[in-house]
């Protein structure tokens, strides 16, 4: 669900101005930036359902036993919001810090039973996951829902930032179009490209 994290990271920055949208983007995937030299060393792997297109959409039991165990991605999206909280003050640490944690929640919904709770899945504790990726098309709808809110409130949100001498009003709004513009763009390839498992 990489473009839908990024919705959500648009959609945050609407509500916390302060915060740098590439951090809120950063932490909307920082698990997975942990996970992938994890995988590199064949720590944390991913087995295709189906072999023969092993990059479908949702195609892939993803065994992530640290990075995206319960208490796994807790203690990294407290690290990411500890961090942020030195550099920018409590409220952008604790965003960030939850914008973390919300990867695990979304990956919670479209995940097949691969998400451990402890580390190491230690205990053989019950996998957690809802599947939605067994309903592609479902999960498709859900995460292109989360890119299009997602730029609507940043949009929204950058459109209703009061303009201040001596920036000139015409400049500024295309400012945020062409803002709003790119992040949309950008998100949108990432949707498609997701879906379509190119790359």
């Amino acid at each position: 669900m990489v473009p839908g994290h990024f919705g959500l990271a648009a959609g945050v920055k609407s509500q916390v101005p302060s915060a740098p949208l590439w951090a809120l983007m950063l932490a909307t995937h920082w698990l997975d930036v942990v996970f992938v030299p994890l995988f590199l060393l064949g720590i944390e792997t991913i087995t295709p359902i189906n072999p023969a297109n092993p990059n479908a959409y949702g195609g892939g039991v993803i065994h992530a036993i640290y990075t995206h165990s319960l208490v796994g991605a807790l203690l990294l999206s407290a690290l990411a919001g500890g961090l942020a909280w030195l550099r920018w003050g409590r409220l952008v640490g604790v965003t960030i810090g939850l914008v973390a944690f919300s990867h695990w929640l979304l990956d919670l919904i479209v995940h097949y039973p691969d998400l451990p709770i402890l580390p190491g899945n230690i205990g053989n504790l019950p996998l957690l996951g809802f599947g939605l990726w067994g309903l592609p098309t479902v999960a498709a709808f859900v995460e292109l829902a989360l890119v299009l809110g997602g730029a609507y409130l940043y949009y929204r949100s950058a459109t209703a930032l009061p303009i201040e001498p001596p920036l000139d009003p015409a400049r500024q709004r295309r400012r945020v179009y062409t803002a709003t513009g790119v992040v949309t763009a950008l998100m949108l390839v990432s949707f498609v490209t997701t879906v379509l498992g190119i790359g």
